[in-house]
């Protein structure tokens, strides 16, 4: 496979902005699962100097890219506080993946109910007597 080197570009390293302009740190890393899948990027964030810093997982989809000319800064629609806040990502512990809602599961089906005007003869139980049931059959006598 060849690829056109105008058309990609390595992102570690590259600027995180958000929506507004504000600097948001940098991509450190990118998180893949088992399929190869590329899950979340680290950002490291915060501090100055490289002190303070905080290293935090965006989720992928989170981020969005220039669709036109070099990509000097990729951009993510979260917020500093939102960062500022988020749980640290630390390499081998569970990972908090930061800016996309997890899909709500399936709400149940309401249980059936009988009808309001089902007569109550209808919810109560079978009995077992042949003389309550005269079409269950007589077991055959010796």
């Amino acid at each position: 496979m060849v690829l056109n080197g105008q058309q990609v570009e390595s992102i570690l390293g590259k600027k995180v902005r958000s929506t507004t302009g504000d600097d948001m740190g940098r991509i450190i890393d990118i998180i893949a699962d088992k399929t190869g899948q590329v899950r979340a990027a680290i950002v490291d964030f915060g501090g100055f100097l490289g002190v303070g810093n905080r290293q935090i997982a965006v989720d992928w989809k989170a981020i969005r890219f220039p669709t036109e000319g070099k990509t000097d800064a990729v951009i993510v629609d979260l917020s500093k506080d939102q960062l500022r806040v988020a749980p640290v990502y630390k390499a081998g512990e569970q990972i908090v993946v930061l800016g996309q809602q997890p899909a709500s599961p399936p709400q149940p089906a309401p249980a059936a109910s009988p009808p309001p005007s089902a007569p109550a003869a209808a919810a109560a139980p079978p009995t077992t007597s042949n003389a309550a049931n005269p079409a269950a059959k007589e077991p055959p006598s010796k």
